[in-house]
């Protein structure tokens, strides 16, 4: 058995085997739209790490360098962030619970740290009401040590935390080492994981995301401004953080909404404030005026068929819950293509529902969906005489198989 991925459409599955560890079925591209190439637009950034979403759809409209590791900065608070959230949620914390400041957090997270800080005061008292604001509308570093000492025991132990729920999260390249984006050998992200992590900040915990619109917030008697520069803008802007580093430059995960539609950005790497403001904005803006929706395939509509092997079925339908649609750029001649893949043959039996492989969708050369594949129909065990015959095919094609790859092997 192996990874095997199908052309996703109304046809039906094709078998097929390829050299090495990976069996592929039908990696012939299936074109599903393609529109005159006489209008065609590009766009360009001069962040080195970018990428643009629509949230609705998990289209990918824009993205450059989306994969290539990186320091957060202070991004890493949202991340500080969901934690918290997410305690909330579970009932171990309240907004009325209190932290203190202790002398770390004061000292390396104060003014006297040389970053941004909510200027608590040393042994005081906050309540997680006040924190939250502290750390996400000031962007206060003793805000975000106080929290992962409070939460974890001490900052080191709140960075493992944190890399493990992203793990959960998905945000599989991404690695944590404190609460506040200080620099750290190891800890990186992608600009794909924070927009994914914006992503689930914003459906997961509407409430409490309303936070991150917020202008300005004071503390100990001094008011500060929300450092997000797309929120005095024009533009439908509620969210989210910046970040600095002198080694990875001037970044921004932004969100905003326009006519019904949310659109997601990350920058990063940027030479000046000023940069990164006038680069978030041009994308933003790009990304709502050149974008129109294309629905490719409905709910729950058969999008491929997936082999089973000692099922009642030989095949079962893969479907998707939600409808299927991307955004495609206007006037554009980009190639759509879609491919499901799954580990396969399913070994049965399958639970209607279960999820059992991911559907992508390619425009050009940009990934611009990858979404998880459903099994529409459930699949009981065959019997005896069906189990067996499987097992005969399934043995003969792993001998296939071998020699195919040793027949490459001389080659």
């Amino acid at each position: 058995m192996g990874l095997r991925s199908v052309v996703a459409g109304r046809a039906s599955l094709r078998r097929g085997v390829t050299s090495g560890v990976v069996l592929a079925v039908a990696m012939a591209a299936l074109s599903l739209v393609k529109v005159p190439a006489a209008l065609a637009q590009s766009f360009q950034t001069a962040a080195p790490h970018a990428i643009l979403l629509d949230a609705d759809s998990g289209s990918v409209l824009f993205e450059k360098g989306a994969d290539e590791l990186f320091s957060p900065a202070s991004m890493a608070k949202l991340m500080t962030t969901e934690i918290v959230f997410n305690e909330i949620r579970q009932g171990r914390l309240t907004m009325d619970s209190e932290f203190q400041i202790t002398e770390d957090a004061w000292r390396r997270g104060g003014a006297g740290g040389g970053g941004s800080s909510m200027f608590a005061q040393l042994n005081s008292r906050i309540k997680l009401s006040d924190l939250l604001r502290g750390l996400i509308v000031q962007s206060g570093n003793d805000a975000a040590i106080a929290i992962g000492e409070g939460i974890a025991g001490s900052e080191e132990n709140f960075g493992r935390m944190m890399t493990a729920r992203a793990k959960v999260l998905g945000l599989t390249r991404s690695t944590f080492r404190n609460a506040t984006g200080y620099a750290a050998p190891d800890q990186k992200v992608t600009a794909r994981d924070l927009a994914k992590l914006a992503l689930h900040l914003i459906e997961a915990y509407p409430d409490l995301y309303k936070i991150f619109a917020e202008r300005e917030f004071t503390w100990n008697k001094i008011k500060q401004q929300n450092r997000n520069p797309l929120l005095t803008l024009d533009i439908g802007a509620d969210g989210l953080k910046t970040g600095y580093l002198e080694e990875s430059g001037y970044g921004l995960t932004g969100s905003a909404v326009q006519n019904g539609q949310r659109l997601i950005m990350v920058v990063s790497g940027l030479k000046t404030a000023r940069d990164r403001a006038a680069e978030s904005r041009k994308l933003m803006e790009w990304g709502f005026r050149a974008f129109e929706p294309r629905q490719i395939f409905t709910a729950n509509e058969t999008v491929a068929e997936a082999s089973v092997y000692g099922g009642a079925a030989g095949s079962v339908p893969l479907v998707a819950r939600k409808p299927v649609r991307v955004l495609l750029p206007r006037g554009s001649g980009d190639k759509i293509t879609a491919k499901a893949v799954y580990q396969g043959p399913l070994v049965a039996p399958i639970e209607q529902g279960r999820e059992v492989g991911r559907l992508r969708i390619t425009r050009g050369e940009t990934q611009a969906l990858d979404l998880p594949l459903y099994a529409g129909e459930a699949v009981e065990a065959g019997t005896i005489p069906q189990r067996a015959l499987d097992a005969t095919w399934e043995v003969g094609t792993g001998l296939f198989r071998k020699a195919f790859e040793k027949a490459g092997a001389k080659s």
